[in-house]
């Protein structure tokens, strides 16, 4: 996975850029009839139900934007929250806290709606010994957002991108000229690279489980559109020699009975791709 740095790197730059898209060369609606020496205050206000998140965002936004805003919140990250409900109270230049609220806004509403569909896929899931797993279905540019927010809302992380671990699916196999050799060649390859990426293998039916535990080295199945019956199976054929993980089509009517067929792991991009922005304002005060 990569670094708290590499991830705060992603950030900055997500913030820098939807500056750069949103406000351009000047806020002229403020810059036209708001005095630069005026001063103001503004709450962000809850209109809707479910998990916040971005909080600790916004703050790095309002920094970004004016370093003499000052941020008092009063929910934090992963609260439940309900129509009514103030999150934090901004206060300083008003034409900072106007050049900021459009990112902030966006950003948390999106936010608040994938930790909110993560934290019910969690509860779904709890006594099974099952983790929820995001994937990289994300919208392109914010995918550390999107992340972060699966996070807060009780769910790990896949990988990150491309670059942080190996994920052999059936186009790799079939490029590759089957499992082994697919397998086979990753690992020679990670050693004349001197890198250090976890394996994962995607497995079509029973028989492409058995061949990739035949190889030494991976780190986790993927047990791709199996049914609850195959997936019960596969889990008893891999036993405790790598870790297990269903995907393809999972939905909350299937979750639970997937995890208690015994894998470790339910990867989802529901979680990013299927949400409605959760409702949320900035109001002066």
């Amino acid at each position: 996975m990569i670094t708290e740095d590499q991830f705060q790197n992603e950030i900055d730059l997500i913030i820098a850029n939807a500056i750069r898209e949103d406000v351009g060369d000047g806020d002229h609606s403020s810059l036209a009839c708001i005095p630069d020496s005026a001063k103001g205050k503004a709450k962000l206000l809850v209109k809707d139900e479910g998990i916040l998140a971005g909080i600790e965002l916004a703050k790095q936004v309002f920094a970004y934007v004016d370093d003499r805003m000052e941020v008092e919140v009063l929910i934090p990250d992963g609260s439940k929250v309900k129509y009514g409900d103030i999150a934090f109270y901004v206060e300083g230049s008003s034409q900072s806290i106007l050049k900021a609220e459009r990112l902030v806004l966006n950003a948390m509403q999106r936010m608040s709606a994938i930790a909110t569909k993560t934290k019910y896929f969690v509860t779904l899931l709890e006594g099974t010994g099952t983790n929820i797993l995001d994937t990289r279905k994300t919208t392109p540019g914010i995918r550390a957002l999107e992340k972060w927010a699966v996070k807060i809302g009780g769910g790990e992380n896949h990988r990150f991108a491309l670059y942080d671990m190996i994920m052999l699916k059936d186009n790799h196999i079939d490029f590759a000229g089957g499992i082994t050799k697919a397998i086979q060649k990753t690992q020679q390859y990670l050693t004349e690279t001197n890198r250090d990426l976890k394996i994962i293998v995607e497995a079509r039916n029973l028989q492409e489980v058995e061949e990739i535990l035949k190889t030494d080295g991976v780190y986790r199945i993927l047990l791709d559109n199996f049914d609850y019956a195959d997936t019960k199976k596969a889990v008893k054929i891999i036993g405790n020699k790598c870790l297990t993980e269903s995907s393809g089509g999972i939905n909350e009517d299937t979750i639970r009975q997937y995890a208690e067929c015994g894998v470790d792991y339910i990867s989802s991009g529901a979680l990013t791709h299927s949400v409605h922005n959760m409702d949320l304002s900035l109001k002066a005060v």
